[in-house]
């Protein structure tokens, strides 16, 4: 298990680092230049050229790309994100005071797709070709292709502007006030937490539908344990490793749409910091959260492979 952690995290390192140069490059060659951008918006039009080859100093725009990288290479080894273009501010104060809202929202939306997706694939499985079936399926099929930020303007027209249910949009800390903060959170994490849910009881369904027909299910049936003991007990615990996989490989999905959730909703968390950035070519904001991201999705893949041991003892590492 030891042997592959370290083995795990090595091949994580060596992905950081080349997802850091494409991060990189990328923003290095769109098109525009924040730096007369930043002026542009700063009503510094009168500005000569010497004064700015100076800003572009100043943030070390002058330099050769790869000294560029370099630079920002050893900055990111000292926690250093780099320095905002526009505020001229470190960006990880910034950040790191956004990625909690974003975590809040983003594995909330996990969690409720989880503990929702997981039932319904496991009911759909067990009345299969029936009308339930039939629904579950349906429903499924319409999470997995609606666009997210689509459905948040439904739901902040049905919910707030008619019915008066919830508000609109914006975030109120837990510790200001609990009631409006869970109201604020209900249609973001909803709308997150549809594509996860319907993923996982895709995955769960066709998971469940392949173990109900194996042998020890029906030896087990033979010896009159009551269906659900056999469900929960034995199926489900075997059928859950697929399920797993697709609920890492939601992680991605969902920290990517929250980029569109929190602009559509007002939320100030990491993903509607990357568009504003975007926007603005910020270079320092866009690196570190991309970079950021990457490091959660190595992560949470690295804890699900954790977990197959964890859920099925038969599972060795090497």
């Amino acid at each position: 298990m030891g042997t592959m952690i370290i083995r795990r995290l090595l091949q994580s390192l060596l992905t950081l680092l080349i997802v850091s140069i494409i991060i990189f490059l990328a923003v290095r060659f769109l098109p525009g230049d924040p730096i007369l951008l930043m002026v542009y918006e700063s009503d510094l039009v009168d500005l000569s050229d010497e004064q700015i080859n100076e800003l572009r100093k100043q943030f070390g725009l002058d330099k050769p790309i790869p000294l560029q990288y370099v630079d920002w290479l050893i900055g990111i080894l000292h926690g250093d994100l780099g320095t905002s273009i526009f505020t001229r501010t470190p960006v990880a104060d910034e950040i790191f005071r956004r990625l909690p809202i974003t975590f809040q929202i983003g594995f909330s939306s996990i969690f409720f797709g989880s503990i929702i997706g997981i039932p319904m694939g496991v009911i759909a499985a067990v009345n299969r070709g029936k009308k339930l079936d039939q629904f579950v399926v349906t429903l499924t099929n319409l999470g997995i292709t609606i666009p997210t930020f689509w459905l948040g303007l439904i739901l902040m027209l049905l919910f707030s502007v008619n019915l008066g249910w919830l508000p609109v949009m914006g975030y109120t800390p837990l510790s200001e006030d609990f009631s409006m903060h869970i109201k604020q959170m209900i249609m973001p994490v909803f709308c997150l937490g549809i594509y996860p849910m319907a993923a996982t009881a895709r995955q769960t369904r066709s998971s469940m539908l392949e173990v109900l027909h194996q042998d020890y299910v029906r030896t087990a049936r033979s010896k009159g344990l009551e269906e659900n003991i056999i469900i929960i007990k034995h199926a489900m615990r075997n059928g859950l490793i697929p399920v797993i996989t697709t609920i890492g490989l939601s992680v991605p999905v969902t920290v990517g749409g929250s980029a569109a959730i929190e602009t559509v909703f007002a939320v100030p968390g990491m993903g509607r910091l990357l568009v504003t950035t975007v926007q603005s070519q910020d270079y320092a904001y866009v690196q570190g959260i991309i970079l950021i991201i990457a490091a959660i999705v190595l992560v949470t893949n690295l804890l699900i492979d954790l977990a197959y041991g964890w859920i099925d003892p038969r599972i060795r590492y090497h």
